[in-house]
């Protein structure tokens, strides 16, 4: 089992070697959100999304190149989006201290910051000194992300694998609270479930005549849904409260309520100010896993390419 490795991550990594680092990272996110709030959602998406493939190194940031495609395109990535807030960032902080603070940092203060600025989430602390990885490769992404239509124990061997548990799980999924999801994540729930073209039954009927008005067929690739309906841009427990009354919009979701412990901590997430909580806890771990430090990998110049 892998396991999360911040050990050799500390607070304020870059007091001497970039006093403004964070500050810089800070005001970029703030300009952007200013902008435009939904950044929050796919730019905690994006952070998860590399850190569950390789540990948390920057890679999914990296371009395809003539001679290898990259984690960026494989398919499970190509709706993200908030890259340019990454590139900013990194462009401001190359300005002041050139070859000093890493992609991988950079995307983990920026993602802590757009939740908390953008959504109201909770503020979590992030250790830095992660250094970037050089090796991104587009088939290690669908062997290492959980699809949205995993069964329960689909999603706990993915997560153990990378040091995080049933609560980490659930807690994790929560970020749903946030943000939107496409047509094709969930419609095999609203029309082919068991492949005779019907609906799944542990979704609420109402929630799903909804959804179909939406996501009109299976040939639907473009179309996207509010994840936490009416709410989709506040950072809230009520995802918590969609699931139980089923209307978790990915099988994903809803596979939270078939396992005995996660249901507890979904009905756990309900009392006040838990969730907040667990969530900065298990965001803490998540952004740690398997991190490189110390000699191995390097500081890119640009996060999209290596040196």
């Amino acid at each position: 089992m892998c396991v999360c490795e911040g050990s050799a991550l500390r607070r304020n990594f870059y007091k001497k070697s970039c006093p403004s680092a964070e500050a810089t990272v800070e005001l970029v996110v703030k300009k952007y959100i200013a902008k435009d709030r939904t950044l929050a959602a796919p730019l905690l998406r994006m952070h998860f999304h590399d850190c569950f493939v390789r540990g948390c190194d920057g890679l999914v940031l990296l371009n395809s190149t003539a001679t290898n495609t990259a984690e960026r395109n494989a398919i499970p990535n190509l709706s993200l989006r908030g890259f340019e807030v990454i590139d900013d960032a990194k462009a401001e902080l190359e300005k002041k201290c050139p070859g000093v603070v890493s992609c991988a940092d950079i995307l983990a203060l920026v993602t802590r910051n757009a939740v908390v600025v953008g959504s109201g989430g909770p503020f979590w602390r992030v250790r830095t000194g992660r250094r970037d990885g050089i090796i991104s490769q587009q088939n290690e992404v669908l062997a290492n992300l959980p699809p949205p239509f995993a069964i329960f124990s689909q999603l706990r061997t993915s997560f153990e694998r990378k040091g995080l548990t049933v609560k980490d799980l659930v807690v994790l999924s929560g970020a749903h609270t946030i943000g939107n999801g496409h047509c094709a994540g969930f419609h095999n729930r609203l029309y082919n479930f068991t492949g005779k073209g019907d609906t799944d039954p542990s979704l609420d009927p109402t929630y799903a005549q909804f959804l179909k008005s939406k996501c009109t067929s299976l040939t639907d690739t473009t179309t996207s849904v509010e994840m936490d309906p009416k709410s989709s841009l506040t950072f809230d427990s009520h995802y918590f409260t969609n699931l139980q009354a089923k209307r978790g919009l990915f099988q994903s979701d809803a596979a939270l309520l078939t396992h005995s412990v996660a249901k507890k901590v979904v009905v756990k997430q309900l009392e006040e100010n838990s969730f907040f909580e667990n969530f900065k806890h298990s965001m803490e771990k998540m952004s740690e896993i398997e991190v490189l430090t110390g000699i191995t990998g390097q500081i890119r110049h640009h996060c999209a390419f290596v040196n």
